[in-house]
């Protein structure tokens, strides 16, 4: 096994997730009696607690959601948008054309109405039964683990530029130590509050769901948001509030490897996942070899001419002509598979009209989770919850971060992304769902920012085209393409470059190179590699294989 860990098997119910005991607050759902929305909404909001350095309780979580007496497939943005007051021009005459850290960089938190539509729709538990773990997990505190206390030490410059961040991510003035008790009291006080109203209204599931969205987007919780960006400078009124609703829409597909690939629509990067794939599908992948050079000259010349498609055309489709029926078409996946060049890495000076080299700060901007349950019924759930604590401020009695999304926005009004009131950022986050023709059913997803289309492109197929376990595919050595403009502020380009993972650097770092690839090397197993989570349910039999990337502190739980 590449992972040196094993599939996990089961056959009533299953849930994978980033973190550990998000997986647990999930599975104790499902072992309760609810169904996988239930579940994955448990475990998506456990993770905005247990990793809140890169997923926020008030941030983004796009999910996707299949019905397996209809096969219907429905994805929810779970993804806000600019503030009524905001103005593109404060950003171009003040930041050089920059979306700055802080509190400018705010949208209207998604996550909570996306978490409250999904258990309305297609949930049987209430609010505060889902919330249950993620209230336990701030309140009662979980131990402090390597990836969090690195990535808080890392940042704790970052942290440390707003009194409530240095408070709680800070503990005595210095970065929490792995084994310490790490709690997120106020934040556990916010959840326990909307599950509160929940009760006290009486009635039905669904009006006790109203209150608890009520509660955030129109009660006490957002009025406490008004009152602090008029404080502090921002923008966020409680009308934006008031007038927020997620997005139900249909799925953006392709045919690869034996199965329909769903992703979701062109607000993210979804529909890049299933550009890569309609070009990889013209290759015979298999003859190339797993992991060869050729393999992955191939791979990353197709991530490369597709993220050019993200970049010239992605945008949210309600103020953007998005061509996507054209970029997702057969013949435009045959046009850039034709512009491979089997012999020679396009050079980065042919796709972009960037003049020079940027410098590549760090590895990019911390970024997401992931999580996915399916039931004993067949109902699948995706969701990549988002938005972190280290480039926003806490809401200090709410002891959490609102959606700091948009750091993906441009201040070109030209650009499809461009910052425009009402308006969503492109979102990085993407969760997926693979349909096989043989019957099985795969949701699957990673953080990871511009890596994540890389990561799933690759860990699919490992599963589909490569035959590998779940476990084995989410675990086998990856590389990532950074020749491109990062999605995060402030853009940067990093020209040819090609990350991998050691054991391929020494297997075929020289014939890359030789190819045109700039090589570097990711030490193996590298957290920003994506940490990929995926369950593949056998539609005859109802045997899942689950598969959590090892990488990060990953999970699977199943029966």
């Amino acid at each position: 096994m590449t992972s040196n860990r094993p599939t996990i098997l089961g056959h009533q119910h299953m849930v994978a997730a980033g973190h550990y005991l998000a997986a647990e607050a999930g599975y104790a759902v499902l072992e309760a009696g609810g169904n996988a929305v239930d579940a994955g909404v448990a475990s998506a909001m456990c993770l905005g607690v247990v990793q809140s350095d890169l997923v926020g309780f008030g941030g983004v979580a796009p999910m996707m959601i299949r019905d397996p007496s209809s096969g219907e497939m429905v994805t929810i943005d779970g993804l806000g948008w600019w503030p009524e007051a905001t103005d593109i021009n404060r950003f171009i005459d003040e930041f050089d054309g920059l979306v700055p850290r802080g509190i400018l960089r705010t949208v209207v938190p998604g996550a909570p109405a996306a978490f409250i539509a999904a258990l309305e729709r297609f949930g049987t538990m209430s609010f505060g039964e889902v919330a249950f773990g993620a209230i336990r997990a701030a309140r009662d505190g979980f131990v402090m683990y390597d990836l969090l206390a690195s990535t808080i030490a890392e940042h704790e410059h970052e942290y440390r530029e707003y009194e409530e961040n240095t408070r709680i991510y800070l503990p005595n003035d210095a970065p929490p130590k792995v084994g310490s008790v790490f709690r997120l009291e106020k934040l556990a006080a916010t959840i326990q509050f909307m599950a509160d109203q929940e009760q006290a209204a009486g009635g039905d599931r669904k009006a006790g769901l109203a209150a608890a969205r009520h509660a955030f987007y129109e009660g006490d919780i957002a009025q406490t948001i008004d009152r602090f960006h008029r404080e502090n400078g921002g923008w966020l009124t409680m009308k934006d509030l008031a007038g927020y609703s997620v997005t139900f829409d249909q799925s953006v597909t392709t045919r690869f490897a034996g199965a329909t690939v769903h992703a979701c629509g062109p607000w993210c990067q979804g529909p890049a996942l299933t550009q890569v794939l309609a070009i990889l599908e013209g290759f015979d992948l298999e003859a190339l070899g797993h992991n060869s050079a050729a393999y992955i000259h191939v791979v990353a010349e197709a991530i490369k001419l597709v993220f050019h498609d993200r970049e010239e055309h992605y945008g949210d489709p309600r103020h953007v002509d998005v061509p996507i029926d054209r970029l997702t078409s057969s013949q435009h996946a045959a046009h850039l598979r034709d512009r491979i060049d089997r012999a020679r890495a396009t050079p980065h000076g042919e796709l972009w009209d960037e003049a020079g080299e940027q410098e590549l700060v760090g590895e990019g901007a911390l970024d997401t989770s992931y999580t996915c349950a399916i039931d004993s019924d067949g109902l699948v759930f995706s969701c990549t919850p988002s938005d972190g604590s280290s480039n926003t401020p806490v809401v200090p009695e709410l002891g959490m971060c609102l959606s700091s999304r948009g750091s993906q926005s441009r201040a070109d009004p030209d650009h499809p992304s461009s910052i425009v009131p009402g308006k969503r950022p492109r979102l990085t986050p993407n969760p997926a769902i693979a349909v096989c023709d043989d019957g099985r059913v795969v949701p699957f997803g990673t953080p990871g920012a511009d890596v994540q289309i890389q990561a799933m492109a690759q860990a699919l197929t490992n599963l589909l085209v490569f035959g590998m376990s779940p476990q084995d595919a989410v675990g086998a050595p990856r590389f990532s393409s950074y020749s491109y403009p990062q999605s995060f502020a402030p853009h940067n380009v990093s020209p040819d470059l090609l990350r991998m993972e050691e054991s391929l650097v020494e297997s075929h770092g020289a014939r890359l190179s030789e190819l045109g690839h700039k090589v570097e090397a990711w030490p193996e197993g590298n957290w920003r590699a994506g940490a990929v989570c995926m369950i593949a349910r056998d539609g005859e039999t109802g045997v899942m294989g689950g598969g959590a990337d090892p990488r990060r502190p990953c999970y699977v739980l199943g029966w």
